[in-house]
């Protein structure tokens, strides 16, 4: 009786894992607006740079102390870094937040997650696909802008070795390896942005709630950061540690502070990932 119940309950032909494929998935993100608009916004940023340092002139040292910013028109690659350090407090933030907190929630407002779960894709299936879409765009935001910077700095200050504020500098080859680990540990480092907004997704019907909570509370985090009589307990906020990819644009590369950064990110995200695919499972789905 069971073995006949089964096959009345699967079609012909269904399989679980071949629901939802990732390219369906990824095709449908790339042509919505918001996608296009971030896109488009990342693109832009670095000739808003440029003009903005065509107006005001070359960056100089305050009180004999040089900054990665003032070393900013020395070539392509430190435009580049430049990019990544005004972009990684907050800007960054924005599309992780936006890709991963808006995918399952658009879905219940538009009414038309139920389709999806009854068509039948397994909502673990479904999450699965959702989840490593939107942390793709996620990434592709990221490497975007430094891409473009690379390419609008070389235009406008040449191609050339990367200054080190501190002083030294670093080959065109060495550079461009220090930059993609920058972009990898941002992208790490904001794993807990991720994890929040996928999870305020899974919970909520309203995409900016998910995508205005996830952004609300990284900026908690930001200021918490900020509050020196917290001590020893800042080490345990992943703001803390937001910018330990400095250490790779030195002479000698260091990696404790963006190990620890990364192991701090990575435990958060997981226990948020861990929650959002437990309460799913058991949602009651309307929408």
């Amino acid at each position: 009786m069971s073995t006949l119940t089964e096959r009345t309950e699967t079609a012909t032909g269904y399989h679980a894992g071949r629901t939802l494929p990732l390219r369906v998935e990824l095709a449908r993100q790339l042509k919505r607006r918001r996608t296009l608009v971030m896109g488009a916004v990342l693109a832009v940023l670095p000739f808003v740079l440029l003009i903005a340092f065509a107006v005001g002139g070359t960056p100089g040292g305050r009180n004999n102390q040089v900054t990665l910013m003032d070393t900013a028109t020395a070539s392509g690659a430190n435009f580049a870094a430049v990019n990544l350090f005004v972009s990684a407090g907050f800007l960054l933030v924005v599309p992780v937040a936006l890709f991963c907190g808006d995918t399952v929630a658009s879905e219940a407002s538009w009414s038309s997650l139920r389709y999806l779960l009854a068509a039948p894709v397994p909502r673990a299936r479904l999450l699965w696909s959702k989840l490593a879409v939107a942390l793709g765009l996620s990434l592709a935001a990221m490497v975007l802008l430094p891409v473009v910077a690379l390419a609008a700095g070389t235009a406008a200050y040449g191609w050339g070795p990367l200054q080190i504020p501190t002083g030294g500098a670093l080959d065109t080859g060495t550079a461009a390896q220090r930059l993609a680990v920058v972009v990898a540990y941002i992208f790490v480092s904001q794993l807990v942005t991720a994890a929040l907004a996928f999870w305020l997704s899974t919970r909520t019907d309203a995409p900016l709630g998910a995508v205005g909570g996830a952004v609300g509370l990284t900026i908690v985090g930001n200021v918490l950061d900020a509050v020196t009589a917290l001590g020893h307990w800042r080490d345990f906020l992943p703001a803390h540690w937001q910018f330990a990819w400095a250490d790779a644009v030195q002479p000698h590369l260091e990696w404790p502070g963006m190990i620890q950064g990364a192991a701090i990110s990575v435990t958060y995200a997981l226990v948020l990932f861990a929650l959002a695919f437990r309460g799913f499972a058991r949602k009651d789905v309307v929408s």
